[in-house]
């Protein structure tokens, strides 16, 4: 069980970078605060998609480090 829980931890991890990496920049940093008015447009129906399925994998991480990191599964 442990070495399943492990590859599923380590599966999530590398589709986590994956996924963040796909998402699209959000701002223009520091020179962008002055004219930021597209910053705040509506998000399209893939970047929701995208980022909903990012927070299933975040969500899925997160439980199997910490069954790992408290000894549960054995």
């Amino acid at each position: 069980m442990a070495n399943t829980l492990w590859t599923i931890s380590t599966v999530s991890a590398v589709l986590l970078i994956i996924l963040i990496l796909m998402h699209s920049p959000k701002g223009d940093g520091i020179g962008g605060i002055g004219g930021a008015s597209h910053i705040f447009a509506s998000q399209k129906s893939a970047e929701k998609g995208l980022n909903k399925i990012t927070g299933i994998v975040c969500a899925i991480f997160i439980i199997c480090s910490f069954l790992i990191g408290l000894g549960i599964v054995k």
